[in-house]
């Protein structure tokens, strides 16, 4: 991919986050996916982390390695032409120098994007220090700059993992980090596990820039989302976990019924054929 034409899509992907709708991204975990969301019109294509490593039958949480997502981002940046935003954890390494190796290797991987989380140990509710996590979102910036590339930014915060936070804590602690994140050259913040809407409409107001915001809680559905004022909604391991569902309800039915009734509103070889066989 010419650097200019990676360049022009993460300024793409940068104005998709203050248009007049949001920017709503349907995670994808493959390249077949990826040309998925790009054939049903959507505007960009981001990756799921827990999606990717759940179709290589790995758990969430880094045990894929960067090595191992990046091969999938390459695949998917390889077969679609819309910009690419890659959920690269938290950065393979602690410090700004490990998260700035990993930033020149996604946008080698031909991505423009990239999610960059703050959290250490979601179970025990462990985060890098204010200070740290910002040094790390600066550094990826640095880094998509030193190659001319203005690379996208999605500062995510996982204090609403903490588990012996208040939530009113936890609010004030998301809100500054998320500003901080935005300050230190994020250009977009994730406040992950928030899960009712009340919350959301505090925080839209108070971080001073994008939020994203995950889809799928009660209260929390893209139209809903819309209207509260968020500008990125993405879906997660959301789309991997249905897909799945089905598949595990369509293999019990095999097993414990011998039918196919699983086979109806399936896709037909044509079809895939046909969707598949456009060149990028």
């Amino acid at each position: 991919m010419a650097e200019d034409t990676q360049a022009q899509k993460a300024e793409a992907l940068r104005k998709l986050h203050h248009g007049d709708r949001p920017l709503i991204l349907p995670n994808a975990w493959d390249a077949g996916t990826a040309v998925m969301v790009a054939a049903a019109g959507f505007s960009a294509v981001a990756t799921t982390s827990a999606g990717v490593a759940f179709s290589m039958g790995f758990p969430d949480g880094q045990f894929i390695g960067r090595d191992g997502m990046l091969r999938a981002v390459d695949a998917v940046a390889a077969r679609v032409a819309l910009p690419v935003t890659a959920d690269m954890e938290a950065g393979y390494g602690d410090s700004p120098e490990d998260v700035a190796e990993t930033a020149r290797l996604t946008l080698a991987a031909g991505a423009v994007g990239l999610n960059l989380e703050d959290g250490i140990d979601h179970a025990q509710g462990t985060m890098y220090s204010l200070a740290q996590a910002s040094d790390r979102i600066a550094a990826a910036r640095a880094a998509g700059d030193a190659v001319g590339v203005p690379l996208v930014i999605n500062g995510r915060t996982d204090v609403y993992f903490h588990p012996g936070m208040l939530d009113e804590a936890k609010f004030e602690e998301a809100v500054t980090r998320a500003n901080a994140y935005l300050e230190a050259g994020a250009d977009c913040a994730f406040v992950i596990a928030v899960r009712d809407p009340e919350t959301v409409k505090k925080l839209v107001p108070a971080v001073h820039g994008p939020l994203n915001v995950i889809a799928g809680h009660a209260g929390l559905n893209i139209n809903d989302l819309t209207e509260i004022g968020v500008r990125r909604i993405s879906l997660a391991g959301n789309l991997i976990g249905a897909t799945y569902g089905s598949l595990r309800d369509a293999l019990e039915e095999i097993r414990d019924h011998g039918t196919l009734d699983f086979m109806q509103g399936a896709m037909t070889h044509p079809e895939l054929n046909t969707l598949f066989s456009g060149d990028k």
